[in-house]
């Protein structure tokens, strides 16, 4: 059945006040799709069907719920239910909720928590934002050092009931320094009497817990983790970060890179529950930079209006020549930042990557110049001269937009700018005021005979 048949069958079930049966309904879904159901719901609707929810999955549904309707679910329960999604859901959840609540919530959720959750939910807040130890999660199973693998496998049956994250064990030492992990697997397979020092891995990736969560996904990606501590700076073990936490990361590194390319103010907020304003908010900035700075480019034109009087033909090349540069310099960046993002990218390749993107701007710009002379010649009526003026000139300016191109990202990066600034419309607005200067550089130089100047 798809979404809207669900839908259709819980309104009716609902309407009819079979709560049962729909609760019944309910319990055979998973809690994502269940989640799901809620975005299409008015928010009284939501707050019903939050309700008929099966005591054990309201937690786990709660926690996948866009941040509006938490809001709205949490101003209408009671207490009482705040306390019971509180002590269910995941510590890391709880702290994200809370972080986009107001203060006046954010109170009254701390007050139904325990002791000890309120305690540990005040830590993470505490954490800079878009730290490791914002993200991270302190359900986990810790192991002493000096335990034996029998030892080691009973505290874990009175743990995993506990902790979810509970695949790979952490070992740590008397003042609670990490000292390395060990897998259910490795543990179920070695000798019993065996000492878990003996056999734990040593060698630890783990990350501080003011590391910033983006050089967390790279070391994520890079020794295909599943899940990684996170330590002190007296390498205390304080809590891990699991892989379905650093996929959200990733997803919303990625969503506020290409923001930045599209030159739009990154937002958290989904495009089509934000307002009209914040959206107008979040362009006009980069539109007025890029205004101004394409005036540039009109004083350039300005400058050589008797050029283009004495050949008015050199006006319907422009287009192309700024266009094509445009999207040569794109293509550059784009592989640049994206080869930095990846970490296959450093500064100490400044000059590597300079010296193959002008290597293959002579081959790419040669093809199009090519091409362009072909489509000209055959096409329209031009002279000769002008052909090779307009060729040329399409030919420096791939060179010139490449070049830019693969410099422009890392030298953000020298200065402590976030690289995705300086792709798609920047890259654009420099490369084509470039385009120009050669164009007519080259007019003035080359077309002496028909222009008069």
């Amino acid at each position: 059945m798809d979404k809207k048949g669900i839908l259709d069958e819980l309104a009716e079930k609902i309407r009819t006040h079979q709560f049962e049966p729909a609760r019944e309904m309910l319990a055979d879904m998973n809690p994502i799709d269940i989640a799901d159901l809620f975005d299409d719901l008015p928010n009284d609707k939501c707050l019903v069907l939050f309700r008929i929810l099966p005591k054990d999955l309201s937690a786990e549904v709660f926690s996948n719920l866009p941040s509006d309707i938490q809001k709205s679910v949490v101003e209408h329960i009671s207490d009482k239910e705040i306390q019971a999604i509180i002590t269910e859901m995941q510590l890391d959840d709880t702290v994200d909720f809370i972080e986009e609540l107001p203060a006046n919530l954010v109170k009254r959720i701390l007050e139904q928590a325990s002791p000890d959750i309120r305690t540990q939910i005040n830590i993470f807040l505490k954490y800079p934002e878009d730290s490791a130890g914002s993200v991270m999660t302190v359900e986990y199973v810790a192991l002493r050092s000096y335990m034996t693998i029998d030892e080691a496998l009973v505290k874990y049956k009175n743990l995993a009931n506990i902790n979810n994250n509970n695949d790979i064990c952490f070992i740590i030492g008397e003042t609670r320094k990490l000292e390395g992990v060990i897998s259910l697997k490795t543990m179920v397979l070695s000798d019993p009497k065996a000492a878990i020092v003996d056999v734990m891995e040593k060698n630890v990736v783990s990350v501080l817990a003011t590391e910033d969560q983006e050089v967390v996904a790279d070391l994520f990606r890079k020794y295909d983790l599943n899940s990684m501590p996170v330590t002190d700076k007296e390498n205390r073990l304080v809590g891990i970060i699991t892989v379905d936490d650093i996929m959200d990361v990733i997803v919303a590194e990625s969503t506020e890179d290409i923001h930045k390319m599209a030159a739009i103010d990154p937002s958290k907020v989904e495009y089509l529950k934000e307002s009209v304003w914040s959206h107008s908010k979040h362009r006009i900035t980069w539109l007025v930079v890029l205004m101004i700075s394409a005036t540039f480019t009109g004083m350039i034109i300005h400058k050589y209006e008797e050029v283009l009087e004495s050949a008015v033909m050199l006006a319907a090349f422009i287009p192309m020549l700024m266009d094509t540069g445009g999207n040569a310099g794109a293509q550059s960046s784009t592989l640049v930042i994206r080869g930095m993002a990846l970490g296959e990218i450093s500064s100490k390749d400044f000059w590597k990557v300079i010296w193959k993107e002008f290597r293959v701007s002579l081959i790419v710009g040669l093809l199009l110049a090519a091409l362009n002379f072909a489509r000209v010649y055959f096409f329209d009526s031009v002279p000769l001269n002008v052909i090779f003026v307009i060729c040329i000139s399409l030919y420096v300016t791939v060179i010139l937009a490449k070049v830019v191109g693969s410099i422009l990202p890392m030298a953000a990066k020298w200065l402590k700018l976030d690289p995705a600034v300086m792709a798609g419309p920047l890259i654009t607005t420099v490369v084509d005021a470039c385009a120009l200067m050669v164009y007519f550089w080259l007019s003035v130089q080359l077309l002496t005979d028909i222009i008069h100047v």
